[in-house]
This record gives C-alpha cells, sequence and structure tokens, in this order.
C-alpha cells in the first residue's frame, strides 16, 4: 500500500477517534458551558469547543512529520523506510493514542479554565444571596 493511502486512513481513523469523544464530552461541555454563562452565547462556545476537538484530534493523530519517513530519505545515504504491514499497525496505533492524547490535554485545559470560572461564579452568587438577606 502506499503512502497516499496512509495518509488517506491515518485521516480517516483521526476524524472517527474525535467524533467518538465529541459524543462521549457533548453533553458535559454543553452543561458546563450552560451553568457558566447561562446564555445563548453557550451554544456558540459549544460548538466551537466541538470544532476545537476536531482540529486537535486530527492534527494530533496525523503526524505528518513522522509520516514524512516513508517518503524521503533521513539523510543522503539513508534508505525510506518501508510500509510494511507491521508498520501499518505501528501508524494506525500511534493515530489513535495521539488523537486520543491530543483531544485529552484539550480537554484537560477547558475543565481547569471551567473550573475557575464556576467558582467565581458560584463566589458570586454566594455574596448576592448574602447581600439580599
Amino acid at each position: 500500500m502506499s503512502f497516499v493511502t496512509l495518509l488517506g486512513v491515518t485521516f480517516l481513523i483521526a476524524v472517527g477517534v474525535s467524533f467518538v469523544a465529541v459524543l462521549l464530552f457533548r453533553k458535559p461541555i454543553d452543561s458546563i458551558l450552560d451553568r457558566i454563562i447561562s446564555d445563548e452565547v453557550s451554544k456558540a462556545w459549544s460548538r466551537y469547543m466541538r470544532f476545537a476537538m476536531y482540529v486537535v484530534g486530527v492534527s494530533s493523530g496525523v503526524s505528518l512529520w513522522k509520516l514524512e519517513q516513508y517518503v524521503t530519505a533521513p539523510n543522503k545515504d539513508g534508505s525510506i523506510v518501508e510500509l510494511t504491514a507491521n508498520r501499518w499497525v505501528l501508524e494506525v496505533y500511534r493515530t489513535i493514542i495521539e488523537t486520543l492524547q491530543g483531544i485529552a490535554w484539550l480537554l484537560l485545559v477547558f475543565f481547569a479554565i471551567t473550573l475557575i470560572a464556576f467558582v467565581i461564579v458560584r463566589v458570586f452568587e454566594l455574596r448576592h444571596k448574602a447581600n439580599e438577606g
């Protein structure tokens, strides 16, 4: 099989893994943003977050500089790495793991920032209730 096929397969795998991650985290992201923002803009932020999960997932999973080894030699005297069945398995596995890793980092940053925002919103709510009472 060719390099172009490998590139297409890794892209499709990264999109598929990203799709599953978006499905799994859609409700938590929506509910967190609804709680913190509580406005129609939370829907737009949620849509942006899903888009970012796809972008980060695909860009993390399809490592072009790693796939380059199947097209160009590392130096003048070197040879191009042969694309064998074992290499295919390795590249598919690497695509899945790196896609999940990229999305996990994105979600970690998102949830850390939203946790801070949630605490700030909660403090203001408690102060508001204390001023009323």
